[in-house]
């Protein structure tokens, strides 16, 4: 262990090292914004400076990537139709805020400034300054200042050109024109002034009117390639030459060949362009072909370039000089593609310049004598032949105004050297180190491939490493100024990697093995490292840079025992350097001490005897230590070898010691092996070869009858012979797991028998059973037994219930048929005669009575054929006993040998049978001759023959000729014989299945081509036929595909035409990309066209970005036909499938009736080669479709004619989404009737002006008065407001102090904590499964709960639960209900291990948090909802740790304000019907209206002992008889848990009146008063109860209402009624609902109680009591609200204060907020407003808010609707008071928001200085946190049946198996 430990803890640091050194080389720089991409990079060689274009900013960064300068470039105003752009003169064209895309970016060292070109206005350029990015100049005003307009970063390419300090430098600009050559020659050369606003900067080198240095591409050539372009991928400068790499398309020959309006895909062809520099005319401009080919395949689409010099290794194989200069190329596969949309196959070739100028030295000098054509179709010029002059053309020949421009039509071909399939190489630099030519190439995966090229066909990828997160590489690559860097970069990222990591490797060889020529190994440091950084690497086997001179050390001995201490080793040691300075030996962690040097030779001690290794028996004999020879020099060890330590005592036997290849000894009587032989007792018992062994010899099969007494006798050798004081031998047997030891006799050295003895086994499933046999003696000592003998028990009965199987048996067991008893038994237990039993091979040995059993078969036709198989007893021991003797039917049947199983089974073949024979039974005779009846066996059952056998059609009747056709072929009885066999002709159809009037059969390929064939069937020698034909038809083809092309989830429509599509039985549309395939279903319309479902694109979510994809193959699976499952001839492409945004943040769109809903995205309408595609979207408004408008980025809905919130659902492909929910309030549109009464009303109050106008003056005297009577009016409503609300509060204060006077903190109703926590865990179940018993059946149990241990065990891994949990989340179908259930059933499981759980909650918020992040989400939104397991998980953990501190604290002001609502609701009436009151907070349950009451006091006898005295009650003569129930049951037992009370629907309520009159008073009866289709409830005034009358509770009792009238209205009415009751007062739901008002089923009748509802149109202002408007009574809020302020006020106070009434704060709170803090500053998050939200998102809002809505969680109470919406009211108030955000508020805003409006300001205030109290609070270490919280697991051990719960949790891990098992493989 203290070994494993070292050698860990330096791998560690090792490790660590080697992390930090990378992290130091590495550095990286990112995009401040997303659209801000990176285009080009240049480096300045003198100071190593990094420039980087990219949209919308240049940047001057340091070599370690550090920002230090960025220059603003865009956006801009801009059109790019706008020529010349709009700041130089105005541009009608619409313009819009355009990015700059940086083109290109040159140094210009001369002028120390940067050329930054942009696709802003034209293309035109600005000039920096190098040292601080200072804009010099930027030319915009003429022609010659716009390069080009083409908006992509890759399409232009730069060279300046010097000449000398006395001319200015030209710049050769090449460019993609776009479409626009009349505005923008393809190449030029500008002038590079030195005064960067000079006027002709960019000026052409020469220009006049029919001569000028650029090149222009005829506009000609667009009417044959509309879309053409010249794409320049690199250039450079090379002696008296500038070069340009380009991709071009070719023209071709006619002027539709290759076009696009061809419907074919353009071909590409990659060229190399010269120019001379000092070629003003362009004369000189050549083209020259290049490409590559590897293996066969050819690679003509350029993707990256890089000129560099051969090296001396690779210019041997090029046979060029070392200095001279050599191209590297990227070529993708073929020549049809866009180099983006290319294959992912890509080379690497390599090209000399200098055979490249040959190449077009060869063509110029064959054009000047007149040889050839210019064959530049693009220029024009393919045709027009060259002209013979007599000039001598040398290598710096620049051309004439004659024979120019000119193109070379041989390609030229690269040396190809490094190809890859996979990972598309997209960019290439190169540079020589030591004489190696060493190449790095970028990927479209963001890797970076380190090749090194030692000749033509010798390169070696010697490494590969990730440069940046997301690829591909872009093209600009460049070297640090010293080399040891290389900046690569992605769109996003910009990334410094070493050249060289050699410190990786950890060994000699393998690092002078990684062919990384920069590494070598520093011998007495012991690293990989570069020359230059190892110390003295110039002297001599210091530095190792061939493999060959790795250090090798030897040491001998190799080997020592462990009881061998200090002895002298000698290592010999190869390639060290000199050791002057000395070494130590050491052994790992064992010993280390002084060597001694002897030239190459160092001596050394072995460890001393404290210092050897422990070796156990598991492990082996033997023990390999490394054996270091460290440096004292350095002190690091730098040679090792292998050393071996051994223990022979390890072994417990003779042979394995001596068999040991180390020097082992046995001493046979001590039985202990040694490797000193010296130590043993005896010299004859030492042995040293295996022949010398005791052991026992192999014997042959030694066979035991169970319940026997036999002596088993073995043969030995060696056995010795026990001495003085040793114990004798004995046999040593295992029979199912027990040990049966055995005395045994020891006849001589070679002999041993253990003596009489009888054994015996459980059971009769086996005959025999095979039984471990050792030999011992002197107790323990063990003989070798290498033939490994064992005893056979047998029991002859044992599954042999019949003779024959009893005969059958081995004849050694002497096992025989005792006919009198009927068994199988052994010779001497049979008490029979001898000639009472049968025994094998004996006199007796042929069993009567043969039996049959079976028979399959049971038909067949008469031809016969027909192989019969019998199954038996006593069917004969031979073969010879039954061959010709089984008769079927009366027809001879002829056994078959294979067949035959003695005495079992017998197989037969059956003849002909006659016309005459229908049927019969199968006999079997068994023996030879004459057959006795009692040798004789008949089946009961019978054989039939076939009569009418025959097939009548078959379905279908054509097919493929390549066959896979399923025939279904009919008749009758084709389900007889044994063997089926169908025939089309010649060849057969491969037989299926079959039924009685039917068998299947599928085809081949036909073999004879098209055509009709005929159809038979075999069955057995039966051969059907008739007028079958099958037609074997022209396979079906694919002419057409439209679309081409889907999404990546496919499922779109496909239409498909072609021929023979009809003859396909179930085709398939499919596609295969990356070696995965899907499939997908097709519809056949017609012969000529089907209807397909695209298959998905089998691309992982990961990999899906924002770019088209084509299948690597693409096609159709018809039955067998070959030829279409991978089309050569479909373009068919995938685009990025639609994405959605949410509606809103929070998910919620708010919307008028009629407005439109518009969904926003991108990619809803893939970008396809005809324009935009059109997809099928199917958006729906919770159940019905909107009518869609599409667009790129919106789905613009016209929304059905709804109200309402709706879930909104949009379908497209395979793809269902749904982007959140709309709430669609209704303006209550106007009908048609109201219009004309609003018209006719407009004219009156037109009239009515008129008539105030005339009486105006009259009038304004009585309209003073009138206002100032409303104001008097005002006056008295404010003060009785004020009046009621301080009289409510002070009679709510009285019965308050009543209620609670009795209530201690044992009074108030708390729940137990199982109940508390199961009610939290598992809302609205009632009896959850881990409240009981694990219910699986008996025979079950033991195996299921040893399964759910196992299980348990993998929980409480935290590996394995982790990933099980991220594995479900990572489901589709685990939906936000399994996330809060697997996280209830988790807590439950580790609720006895808080401290486990709480360490995997930390584990998954921590995921959660950087998930958030990652998703760039805003952090606000942090725990708000339940989406994860985690967030219910941490709900579930402050539940558990929070029931203390809510029954000690905050309990009391929680019941306290529950009873005070409760209480002030009571006050007024209540509508039992809707839930609205008199006195509420919620506006939506406010009655709004005036309801006339009267309060009465009501004497009530206790139902339970009318003894007892009268309890006086207050109720309202407008309650109902329900309500009037439930109040008086909440006066008897008021101190009572509500779940332990009387329940008013089981009782009647009694008015007792004078004389002992009594009347059972009902909420229906048949007094209930009825108008219209109304009927109201009967309430205490319909009765006229008078005050003080006497009440008493009665058991419920059948009416004469109830029974008489059962079958009436009233029936149906109070039995609807009655379940509304039992559903408003059953025990709480999650949430309390609002009973509907609706029409009784059979009569139509709606009952109401105070208010009618108020969606009938019937109810008229007036009869809802007042003629004021009803938001008059908005006022009863305030009152309320005033009333119930003091116990919110406690509550609040309570929960947001860190000092509880003498109780500190719970751990757990302060523990979690610090832990979110800590998570804060992880991740850099400042912001206090975040933190904030965060600790209101994990305690406010996940517990406060749930305990508060929800007291029935905490309290065994019941809560009504109108309570549950006041605390809806403070429950809101509550999440407001935790919010950071500002409210603002308006007239429009919620009441329940206005209601708390001036209080919240204060609210916030403690929540805030109770998170500023508990930061600064102590932090809690986790020793202290652990003890709490094991302390809160003991306490609460044994509330959850752990079996139960984790039988919940495994129900998951069945339904996700699959995945489950992938990821932990995954992981492990």
């Amino acid at each position: 262990m203290t070994q494993f430990l070292v050698m860990y803890w330096s791998c560690l640091v090792s490790c660590l090292i080697t992390a930090s050194l990378q992290e130091e080389e590495y550095a990286s720089f990112r995009a401040e914004n997303p659209e801000w991409t990176f285009n080009h990079l240049a480096v300045d060689y003198r100071n190593g400076n990094v420039y980087l274009g990219a949209v919308n900013r240049i940047y001057k960064l340091s070599p370690g990537l550090e920002v230090q300068v960025s220059h603003e470039t865009g956006p801009d105003e801009d059109n790019r139709k706008c020529y010349p752009p709009r700041i130089v003169q105005p541009c009608s064209e619409p313009l819009t805020l355009t990015n700059n895309v940086n083109k290109m970016l040159l140094m210009d060292y001369r002028e120390n400034r940067l050329l930054a070109c942009g696709s802003l206005y034209q293309g035109i350029c600005k000039l920096l300054r190098l040292d601080d990015l200072f804009k010099l100049g930027e030319p915009f005003h003429k022609k010659e200042h716009y390069l080009s307009g083409v908006n992509e970063s890759g399409s232009v390419f730069g060279v300046i050109v010097s000449y000398g300090n006395a001319s200015p430098d030209m710049l050769f600009v090449a460019t993609a024109v776009d479409g626009k050559p009349e505005y923008f020659p393809t190449i030029s050369s500008r002038k590079l002034a030195r005064n960067s606003e000079e006027d002709g900067m960019f000026a052409y080198v020469f220009h006049d009117e029919f001569v000028a240095s650029m090149i222009k591409i005829p506009s000609d050539t667009f009417t044959v390639i509309p879309d053409f372009d010249i794409y320049y991928i690199y250039g450079f400068a090379s002696g008296n030459f500038v070069y340009f790499l380009t991709l071009q398309p070719e023209m071709g020959g006619g002027p539709t060949t290759g076009s696009s309006s061809a419907g074919r895909e353009q071909v590409y062809t990659s060229k190399i362009v010269r120019l001379c520099k000092a070629d003003t005319a362009f004369n000189s401009y050549v083209e020259v072909p290049i490409g590559c080919i590897s293996g066969n395949v050819e690679y003509r689409l350029l993707e990256a370039a890089y000129l560099s010099k051969a090296g001396a290794i690779l210019a041997r194989s090029l046979d060029v000089a070392p200095d001279d200069d050599v191209l590297f190329a990227v070529f993708s596969k073929g020549q049809k593609r866009r180099p983006r949309q290319a294959s992912q196959d890509s080379a690497l070739c390599v090209f000399s310049l200098r055979k490249i100028n040959e190449k077009i030295k060869e063509r110029l000098q064959s054009c000047y004598k007149g040889e050839g054509t210019l064959d530049l179709a693009w220029l024009k010029v393919k045709d027009i032949p060259c002209s013979s002059a007599l000039l001598t053309i040398d290598d710096d020949f620049c051309g004439l105004d004659m024979n120019a421009p000119l193109g070379v039509s041989e390609m030229v071909r690269g040396k190809p050297l490094f190809s890859d399939a996979v990972d598309k190489m997209t960019s290439v630099i190169a540079y020589v180190y030591k004489n190696h030519s060493l190449v790095f190439v970028g990927t479209k995966s963001g890797r970076m491939k380190k090749i090194r090229v030692d000749g033509s066909s010798r390169a070696l990828q010697y490494e590969t490493v990730q440069a940046v997160e997301n690829g591909p590489i872009l093209r600009d690559m460049a070297f640090s100024s010293d080399h040891h860097y290389l900046y690569v970069m992605s769109e996003s990222q910009l990334s410094r990697v070493p050249v060289e990591a050699c410190g990786q490797y950890s060994t000699c060889s393998e690092c002078l093995g990684s062919g990384d020529p920069h590494c070598g190994w520093c011998v007495l440091h012991n690293m990989c490292t570069r020359k230059e950084k190892c110390e003295r690497s110039s002297e001599p086997r210091r530095f190792a840079s061939d493999i060959k001179q790795c250090v090798r050390l030897s040491v001998h001995p190799n080997n020592i025992s462990v009881s061998q201490f200090s002895v002298t080793l000698v290592l010999e040691a190869h390639n060290v350097p000199e050791l002057s300075a000395g070494v130590n030996c050491t052994f790992e962690d064992l010993a280390e001490m002084n060597g001694l040097v002897e030239g190459n030779r160092i001596k050394c001690s072995s460890p001393a005897e404290k210092e050897m290794p422990r070796i156990i028996v598991d492990k082996g004999d033997h023990q390999i230590v490394q054996l270091y020879l460290k440096s004292k020099e350095t002190g690091l060890a730098f040679a090792n070898t292998s050393f071996v330590f051994y223990n022979c005592s390890v072994h417990k036997s003779c042979l394995s010691c001596v068999s040991s290849p180390y020097q082992c000894h046995w001493c046979k009587y001590r039985h202990d092996c040694t490797h000193d032989p010296r130590t043993c007792s005896f010299q004859e018992g030492r042995v040293k070869k295996p022949e010398g062994c005791p052991q026992l010899l192999p014997a042959d099969k030694i066979l035991v009858p169970v319940n026997v007494v036999k002596p088993i006798t073995l043969r030995a050798k060696n056995l010795p012979q026990p001495q003085s004081g040793q114990r004798g031998y004995e046999c040593l047997l295992t029979i199912q797991g027990n040990e049966h030891r055995v005395p045994a006799l020891r006849f001589n050295s070679s002999s041993v028998q253990c003596q009489n003895t009888s054994y015996f086994y459980d059971g009769m499933e086996m005959s025999s059973l095979p039984v471990e046999l050792t030999v011992i003696w002197n107790g323990d000592f063990s003989i070798d037994n290498p033939a490994h003998n064992k005893v056979h028990l047998y029991k002859c009965d044992a599954q042999r219930g019949s003779c024959g199987l009893c005969l059958k048996a081995d004849p050694l067991f002497g096992c025989v048929w005792c006919k009198g008893e009927n068994r199988c038994t052994l010779k001497q237990h049979c008490p029979h005669p001898e000639n009472q039993w049968l025994e094998h091979n004996g006199i007796n040995s042929k069993c009567t009575h043969p039996r049959i059993t079976q028979i399959t078969p049971l038909r067949g036709p008469r031809e016969g054929g027909v192989l019969v198989t019998i199954r038996g007893e006593n069917l004969g021991l031979e073969f010879t006993e039954i061959q010709g003797n089984v008769k079927v039917a009366g027809v001879d049947c002829t056994p078959i040998r294979e067949g035959y199983i003695p005495a079992e089974q017998i197989v037969c073949e059956m003849g002909k049978a006659q016309e005459s024979q229908y049927t019969g039974n199968v006999q079997v005779c068994v023996g030879v001759g004459e057959c006795r009846p009692e040798f004789m066996a008949k089946s009961s059952k019978y054989y039939y023959f076939v009569v009418s056998l025959l097939i009548s059609g078959l379905k279908p009747n054509r097919g493929p000729v390549s066959g896979g056709t399923i025939v279904n072929i009919t008749g009758s009885h084709l389900d007889a014989g044994s063997n089926v066999s169908i025939m089309f002709k010649d060849q057969p159809c491969t037989y299926l299945r079959r039924g009685g009037q039917w068998l299947t059969c599928r085809t081949h390929a036909s073999l004879n081509g098209y055509g009709n064939v005929s159809v038979s069937v075999s069955i057995n020698k039966a051969h059907l036929q008739k007028d079958l034909r099958f037609e074997y038809v022209e396979d079906p083809t694919i002419t057409k595909i439209e679309p081409e092309w889907s999404i990546y989830s496919g499922h779109t429509p496909v239409t498909v035409t072609g021929t023979n599509l009809d003859i396909i039985q179930t085709p398939l549309i499919r596609a295969k990309y990356n070696g995965h395939e899907t499939l997908n279903l097709c519809q056949v319309l017609s012969p000529t066209s089907m209807l397909c479902q695209a298959p998905e694109l089998p691309i992982s979510l990961a990999r899906q970005q924002e770019v088209s994809e084509r299948p690597d193959e693409f096609g159709f699976k018809l039955d067998d036909v070959q030829a279409l499952m991978a089309l050569n001839s479909t373009n068919f492409i995938y685009h990025p499938n639609p994405e959605f945004e949410p509606l809103s943040v929070s998910g919620v769109l708010e919307l008028k009736p009629g407005s439109p809903i518009i969904l926003k995205g991108r990619n809803f309408l893939p970008p396809t080669n005809s324009g935009n595609g059109k997809l099928n979207y199917t958006v729906l408004i919770g159940e019905k479709p909107c009518v869609l408008t599409v667009s790129e980025t919106q789905l613009l809905c016209e929304s059905p004619n709804l109200t309402g919130r709706h879930k909104v659902l949009a379908r497209v492909g395979g793809i269902e989404f749904s982007p959140g929910v709309v709430h669609i309030t209704s303006d209550s549109p106007l009908s048609s009737t109201a219009i004309i009464g609003i018209a006719a009303a407009g004219a009156l109050l037109i009239l009515f002006i008129v008539v105030v106008l005339i009486a105006y003056k009259r009038k304004s005297r009585e309209s003073d008065l009138t206002l100032k009577r409303l104001q008097m009016q005002m006056d008295n409503l404010e003060s009785r407001v004020a009046l009621e609300c301080k009289e409510a509060f002070a009679e709510l204060q009285t019965d308050i102090h009543e209620l609670t006077s009795d209530l201690d903190g044992a009074g108030i109703p708390f729940l137990d904590y199982r109940t508390y926590t199961m009610r939290v865990l598992f809302p609205g179940i009632e009896e959850h499964p881990v409240l009981r018993d694990l219910e699986v059946p008996g025979y079950r149990q033991e195996q299921v709960e040893k399964g759910l241990k196992l299980f348990g065990q993998l929980i409480n891994n935290k590996v394995f639960l982790l990933c099980f949990i991220r594995t479900l989340e990572a489901q589709r179908g685990f939906s936000m209900r399994d996330r809060g259930n697997v996280a209830s059933l988790i807590m439950t499981v580790l609720q006895s291990k808080l401290e486990y759980a709480t360490d995997v909650l930390k584990h998954l918020l921590s995921d959660l948090i950087e998930r958030n992040l990652e998703s760039k989400n805003h952090p606000k939104l942090l725990l708000r909802r339940t989406e994860s397991v985690a967030e219910k998980m941490l709900t579930n953990w402050f539940t558990f740790l929070l029931y203390k501190f809510l029954k000690e604290c905050a309990g009391e002001p929680l019941f306290s304000l529950f009873c005070a609502i409760k209480q002030q609701m009571e006050k007024g009436p209540i509508d039992s019907i809707t839930g609205e009151a008199r006195y509420s907070l919620s506006e939506d349950k406010l009655i709004r209206q005036q309801i006339d009451y009267k309060t009465l006091v009501v004497n009530c006898i206790h139902p339970e002992n009318e003894k007892s005295p009268e309890i006086q009650v207050k109720v309202l003569n407008c309650d109902t008889i329900s309500q009037v129930k439930e109040k008086i049951l909440d006066a008897i037992y008021k101190n009572v848990p509500h779940s332990h009370r009387l329940k008013a629907t089981d009782m009647d309520l009694e008015w007792r009146q004078g004389r002992g009159q009594r009347m059972i008073l009902q909420d229906e009866d048949v007094t209930t008063k009825i108008e219209g289709d109304w009927k109201r409830l009967n309430m205490l005034a319909h009765y006229q109860v008078p005050d003080n009358a006497v009440m008493a509770l009665v058991p419920k009792q059948v009416t004469a209402y109830n029974s008489v009238n059962n079958s009436t209205v009233s029936r149906t009415s109070a039995s609807k009624y009655e379940n509304m009751i039992k559903y408003t007062g059953s025990p709480d739901s999650l949430r309390s609902r609002t009973p509907m008002i609706t029409p009784d089923l059979e009569s139509g009748v709606k009952v109401w109680h105070l208010v009618k509802n108020h969606e009938h149109g019937d109810q008229k202002e007036g009869d809802r009591g007042s003629k004021m408007v009803s938001e008059i009574y908005l006022t009863r809020l305030l009152a309320t609200k005033g009333t119930l302020q003091k116990f919110v006020d406690d509550l609040f106070e309570t929960i947001f204060s860190t000092a509880h009434r003498g109780s500190a704060l719970p751990l757990a709170i302060k523990y979690m907020f610090d832990f979110l803090d800590e998570q804060a500053d992880k991740h850099n998050i400042h912001d206090p407003h975040v933190r904030h939200t965060w600790k209101s998102n994990c305690l406010p809002l996940r517990f406060w808010v749930n305990v508060i809505k929800n007291p029935q969680f905490v309290f065994d109470i019941h809560k009504s609707s109108i309570t549950d919406a006041c605390l809806s009211v403070v429950a809101q108030t509550f999440m407001d008071s935790c919010s950071t955000s500002e409210h603002r508020l308006g007239k429009d805003s919620p009441s329940n928001k206005l209601l708390y409006a001036k209080d919240i300001p204060s609210y916030k205030s403690w929540v805030e200085r109770y998170y500023s109290d508990i930061s600064k609070m102590p932090a809690i270490s986790d020793q202290d946190m652990n003890a709490y919280l094991a302390e809160q697991s003991r306490m609460h051990m044994n509330e959850f049946n752990t079996m139960s719960s984790l039988s919940e949790i495994y129900s998951y891990v069945g339904k996700y198996t699959e995945e489950v098992c992938s990821t932990l493989f995954t992981s492990i």
